[in-house]
């Protein structure tokens, strides 16, 4: 489409388009801006580089912009980041970006060595070296390695950091790829080793063979030595799926070769090949199986089950022996029951240990269990409090494990975990160094009380002078979906670029997010979403309340589902924030179901295609509800070309119809980095520069008149 047929289109229907969405009940006929969901469309992109040019030509300006990104990017690059690892075998496997290697390394150790003050890597494959022989844009995407030995990998190659991935096998021995071994055509999907001469294999097989999602839909077994056209099926989901995998759980005690149907997000069903059979498990449809462990089945409950004269309660983790299972018995044990503010935040295994991270009010603890003759049994680790700890890896052939403790004004430290004759031993392994002073700081946990009374937790990180008065430049993130919990971590960046200018860091847990279970985040689905970004509002009313900071001086950044939050709250309040950081978001809620993977989160959102859903959804999507008539703050909207999971087209439809209403806004689209937006660590740094700075540019005392962007489209 030309620019001027572009042009007279918007012009004829825009008119109409514009007026319906002034009220948040508008009926859209025609959208006069789909043309920017052409990805590489060269109109479309014209479009973005204009923008990215007025955007880049103000931020960058700013006088903060230089020294924000000269020092995150030293940050990034600092060869004092802690290089966490996979134990496989006989080797502990790491990824590393620095200035050198912006494409990364992957390379190996020995456990020895690595918790020595300095280890010798071995590069097992060297991707900027790659990207530069085959003439591509390579993107780490990570490795399947065959258990026990490890030797044999499929290793996932995206070009430009999309979720689709070319699959070659690797040979880590001989750090190459094998010549005639498995390889597989750039698609989203996955494989799982049955064997060294056999994969599972669900990826794109040619028309007919994805979801409405972009899923595979066919779990096929395919052998060494013939053609993928070969490969038999031995699953077969429906269309309107999300997608269906096969996978195998290798175990001590036996291999277990599973498929899971994700009918919706958060529904499925799992089935365990026996024979030549598909058997599935009578387990309810939204409970996540874990995998077998010493022969039990691992199954975490979404709601409450009844089983005979037996109920097992929402969020609780119980277990069954596997045999025992299909032989039609069904006397779980229960391993553990989280109350209304604790929830399972991981699980993980090693050779004879089950460890679950607790969450207990947004707080970390870990427990080590055992399958004894009475049941299960447990031991909390001797971990530090007060912060959040993390399962990093765990060794399948011992009981030796990593975990990871952070906090806001902590720094990360990997512990290792060993056991031995004489008892448990943990011990820091690795440490960040401060690279912020956080001596006059402070982290705090405060509540807000929501539109229906519901206390909705959340942390101030401050200054601990710093004077309620209403002027302190304020930055709230938050997610709000998926079951995801936002917990606190150490951001170095953030403490250099923002803290330790005088900024406040304040971060929100709200219904949506996985932070108290599955209760909290099933309160907010479909209907009730708009308890989220009621939740998101009342924090920011009760900060404002505080005088920690004031509507002038308080800013929110959100991404994708939380740049969905985001935009909510400025559409639904614009009076209340003066800066919006709108990160590779959904705006577009009446299409996003169309557009690449967003059929997938339907059962977060609703169906905008059923007319009832659509009557709750159409109030709160901010590519509806954004007004001519209303002022609202100069959104920074960030997004990447290459993002194949939430099209950019939502921030670019969303930056040109406020533009065209003559509401000024920023607008930066990455040409690479898929969902993530960068895939390097320069990309990174300049990026948080570009939102560091609009922040200090919009928020600072004396900034708010300075120069805005252009209000043309």
């Amino acid at each position: 489409m030309s620019t001027e047929m572009q042009t007279y289109q918007r012009l004829v229907v825009a008119a109409a388009f514009l007026l319906g969405a002034c009220g948040a009940h508008a009926q859209i006929v025609e959208d006069p801006y789909m043309w920017l969901e052409d990805v590489d469309g060269s109109d479309a992109m014209k479009w973005v580089e204009a923008r990215n040019q007025e955007t880049v030509g103000i931020l960058a300006e700013h006088p903060s912009f230089d020294t924000i990104f000269d020092t995150n990017l030293e940050i990034l690059n600092s060869n004092e980041r802690i290089p966490y690892v996979a134990i496989r075998g006989n080797y502990v496997y790491n990824f590393w970006q620095d200035a050198t290697h912006e494409k990364g390394i992957w390379r190996r150790t020995t456990l020895a060595d690595y918790i020595s003050d300095d280890p010798t890597w071995d590069v097992v494959l060297d991707i900027d070296a790659l990207a530069a022989e085959e003439e591509e844009n390579w993107v780490w995407k990570g490795a399947s390695c065959l258990y026990p030995a490890y030797q044999r990998c499929v290793v996932n190659l995206s070009r430009g950091g999309a979720d689709a991935t070319v699959r070659r096998e690797f040979d880590v021995e001989a750090k190459s790829f094998v010549g005639d071994g498995f390889s597989l055509r750039e698609s989203k999907g996955g494989t799982s080793w049955l064997d060294e001469n056999t994969l599972y294999v669900g990826i794109d097989f040619g028309e007919g063979t994805l979801t409405t999602s972009g899923y595979p839909r066919f779990a096929k077994i395919w052998k060494r030595g013939t053609p993928l056209s070969d490969a038999k099926t031995v699953y077969e989901g429906d269309v309107t799926d999300v997608g269906s995998w096969a996978s195998v759980d290798h175990t001590p005690e036996g291999d277990y070769e599973f498929v899971t149907r994700a009918v919706t997000f958060f529904e499925s069903e799992t089935l365990v090949r026996l024979g030549d059979k598909m058997v599935k498990l009578d387990l309810p449809a939204d409970a996540n199986m874990y995998g077998i462990f010493k022969g039990q089945m691992l199954v975490a409950l979404k709601s409450d089950w009844e089983v005979g004269e037996t109920t097992h309660p929402q969020g609780a983790l119980i277990s069954i022996d596997f045999d025992d299972f299909l032989a039609g018995s069904r006397s779980f044990n229960r391993i553990v029951v989280p109350d209304e503010r604790s929830s399972v935040a991981g699980v993980s295994t090693t050779k004879n240990l089950l460890l679950i991270n607790m969450l207990e009010n947004v707080r970390s603890k870990l427990y080590e269990y055992r399958l004894g003759d009475d049941g299960w049994e447990s031991t909390q680790v001797d971990a530090p409090e007060f912060g959040t700890l993390s399962l990093s890896s765990s060794d399948e052939n011992s009981d030796t494990y990593f975990f990871n403790y952070n906090g806001f004004l902590t720094p990360s430290s990997l512990f290792l975990v060993e056991h031995r004759d004489d008892g448990r031993h943990v011990n820091q392994a690795k440490s960040l160094p401060a690279f912020f002073d956080a001596s006059s700081m402070v982290a705090e946990q405060f509540d807000a009380e929501s539109a229906d009374g519901t206390q909705v937790p959340y942390f101030v990180v401050r200054g601990k002078d710093q004077v309620f008065d209403g002027s302190n430049p304020t930055l709230l993130y938050g997610y709000g979906g998926f079951e995801v919990s936002m917990r606190p971590s150490y951001s170095a960046t953030r403490g250099k670029a923002w803290l330790s200018e005088g900024g406040v860091f304040i971060l929100a847990n709200i219904r949506g997010g996985g932070e108290f279970g599955p209760r909290w985040h099933q309160s907010a689905l479909k209907e009730n979403r708009q308890r989220a970004f009621d939740d998101f509002i009342a924090v920011a009313e009760d900060v404002i309340k505080r005088k920690i900071t004031s509507p002038r001086h308080l800013g929110i950044m959100g991404g994708s589902n939380g740049g969905l939050l985001v935009g909510a709250a400025f559409t639904q309040r614009p009076d209340l924030f003066n800066a919006v950081v709108c990160q590779v978001p959904l705006l577009d809620m009446k299409r996003y179901n169309k557009l690449l993977a967003g059929a997938s989160w339907m059962a977060e959102y609703g169906n905008p295609d059923i007319d009832e859903e659509w009557e709750y959804i159409k109030k709160y999507s901010p590519y509806h509800n954004v007004s001519k008539s209303t002022a609202y703050p100069e959104v920074l909207f960030v997004t990447s070309t290459r993002d194949d999971r939430v099209h950019p087209a939502h921030a670019r439809k969303m930056a040109a119809q406020m533009l065209d209403m003559g509401h000024p806004v920023y607008y930066y689209e990455n040409t690479e980095g898929g969902h993530a937006a960068a895939t390097n660590n320069k990309q990174r740094a300049y990026m948080s520069a570009l939102s560091y700075a609009y922040l200090w540019k919009k928020l600072a005392p004396g900034e708010a008149n300075m120069v805005k962007p252009s209000s043309g489209g």
